[in-house]
């Protein structure tokens, strides 16, 4: 038997891990230090707990109580970071709804959710009768202005601010227990509608524990109290990849920019001094055109880039400026980050092997466990070569997709949550997301990555931006179709496209049948609604045709080799 406590004082304190406690140590130490929104407003940490205290006393006038859904529809703002403290810390559960969602699946959403109070920023008001109409134990809806002088919308109890002046700051919060749900949304529906996943207190608190103890398991820049922080992921998204969390309980200065604007945040970032963010590639990229057009000196900022794969080209341009870059591995069902890039013992700052490991997944962070497996759930090697799915198990991934029984068992075949990644593991547990299930293109019996072919394209003369889908050919079963964004004024040609590919050949990087014979150019690449290329869409719209005519010869640019390996 478990050795367990002889006995336990009448008044001992058993601690729940509630979010509550992640503000408790920063009241404390770092109670003058300041957030920032734009530059509109400005609190100290002391104003921040006193209107997470008014905004609760707001919700609760309102009808908000324990287990209720409150929704916000917002820019990254320090409002939005109030109702990440205030909504679970009532008791209540915080959805964060994807703004850039079409209007439909936002109302999904709603629907599946039934909020009883919705916080609105302006720029969503025209969402707002068909939000009342589809939602119907709607109580309040809670306008937020953001500055602007209109008048308040009849529909709307009051204006966020106005009320939060007026709100009693002495609100108290209880303690309840730690596996309550504190937050929901719902993921990015690039397959079919969205699917809501949740997460309870214990597992958000758990998650930022290990993010700080990842500080310490790397060899690169941590996240540290000596660090200025804007988040540059969506507020709406897996909770900001949990940072704001972090960076409350470590008593950071935090700035926040609202509805992204990239002129903005290079100037937010000289004025204030931000030293740490994350985002996408795509926001990497808009940053460092930014910064280029503007004069903004980026050097020291670093970065952590997820959502999609860091290509070696955009690494080095951000290195090229000063910056300090790395990546990180994750998905909305794992809350979400599992592993972060480190380097090896004795790898030089600066040195290709670097860029190389920077721009993988990279290892576990603390208390994640991970391996990749094969179709029947067997273990396959940590060799570095053999590819496999990667299942995870991590003490704050969801337990289900919310209303979807059948999603949810297919999640956790097996007790391991299935990330659908085909992924590689090597001996110093460096994981290589080599694709996505669904984005693997099979070419005559040969695998081919996407991911390492967009790599590679991604360093071709005059290209840009690359995405590579499967598209149908009678011969080989699908061949690989490179989508392009070529560089400002640059001709690509096939040629030079397939340059570096032979060369990954030449070294067996790659497979032979990864060379090209065909490539689309296009002014802009589809994004999903968090930044990542929308490669559903590039499917559709090229990989319906099975011979070279269905594209069109107007957008194919280069003629179509003999066969792919020639």
């Amino acid at each position: 038997m478990p050795l367990r406590f002889a006995e336990v004082a009448d008044e001992a304190y058993r601690y729940p891990l509630t979010i509550k406690h992640l503000l408790d140590r920063a009241l404390i130490t770092s109670g003058d230090q300041e957030i920032i929104y734009r530059d509109q407003a400005r609190f100290t940490y002391r104003e921040f707990a006193d209107r997470i205290r008014r905004l609760a006393s707001v919700l609760s006038s309102l009808g908000g109580e324990e287990g209720m859904t409150i929704s916000v529809l917002d820019w990254d703002s320090h409002r939005y970071l109030e109702a990440y403290f205030a909504v679970p810390m009532m008791g209540a559960v915080l959805q964060s709804v994807n703004v850039r969602l079409p209007i439909e699946q936002i109302l999904y959403t709603l629907v599946h959710t039934s909020p009883g109070v919705i916080l609105i920023h302006h720029e969503f008001f025209p969402f707002v009768e068909d939000i009342r109409r589809a939602v119907p134990g709607l109580k309040a809806i809670i306008a937020i202005m953001d500055g602007t002088d209109d008048p308040l919308p009849d529909w709307a109890v009051g204006e966020y601010e106005a009320l939060s002046q007026a709100a009693d700051p002495a609100f108290e919060f209880k303690d309840f227990d730690e596996n309550a749900i504190a937050t929901t949304f719902f993921t990015s529906g690039t397959t079919g509608n969205p699917k809501g996943v949740c997460f309870s207190h214990r597992q958000l608190v758990l998650h930022a524990l290990a993010l700080c103890g990842h500080s310490g398991d790397t060899r690169h820049r941590g996240f540290g109290i000596d660090d200025v922080y804007m988040p540059l992921t969506p507020m709406f998204h897996v909770h900001a990849w949990g940072m704001p969390y972090v960076a409350i309980m470590l008593g950071l200065k935090q700035v926040y920019p609202g509805r992204y604007d990239a002129d903005l945040i290079c100037k937010l970032r000289t004025e204030h001094g931000v030293t740490y963010s994350h985002g996408v590639p795509t926001i990497l990229q808009l940053l460092i055109s930014a910064a280029d057009r503007t004069g903004t000196d980026l050097s020291g900022w670093m970065m952590v880039i997820g959502g999609s794969a860091l290509t070696p080209a955009l690494f080095e341009e951000g290195r090229r400026r000063g910056m300090e870059l790395v990546c990180a591995y994750g998905m909305s069902e794992s809350g979400p980050i599992l592993t972060i890039t480190r380097r090896l013992p004795g790898t030089e700052a600066g040195s290709a092997d670097e860029g190389h490991l920077l721009t993988r997944a990279g290892v576990p962070i603390p208390l994640v466990s991970a391996r990749i497996v094969d179709e029947n759930m067997n273990t396959l090697p940590n060799d570095g070569r053999t590819r496999g799915e990667l299942v995870v198990r991590a003490p704050w991934l969801t337990p289900c997709y919310v209303g979807d029984e059948a999603g949810s068992a297919a999640l956790w075949r097996g007790g391991w949550l299935h990330t659908q990644d085909v992924a590689s593991i090597d001996a110093h547990g460096n994981i290589t997301i080599c694709d996505r299930l669904k984005d693997v293109i099979k070419s005559g019996g040969e695998w081919i990555d996407s991911i390492l072919l967009e790599g590679i394209v991604a360093n071709a003369q005059g290209v840009a931006e690359v995405a590579v889908v499967a598209v149908p050919d009678d011969h080989w079963g699908e061949r690989p179709l490179a989508v392009i964004v070529p560089a400002f004024m640059a001709e690509v040609t096939l040629a030079a496209i397939n340059a570096p590919i032979e060369q990954a050949i030449a070294k067996s990087a790659i497979t032979r049948y990864a060379k090209l014979d065909r490539f689309v150019i296009v002014d802009a690449l589809p994004k999903t609604s968090v930044g990542k290329i929308d490669k559903k869409r590039l499917r559709a719209q090229y990989g319906a045709a099975a011979s070279d005519s269905a594209i069109g010869a107007s957008s194919v640019q280069g003629e179509r080799a003999s066969s792919p390996v020639s």
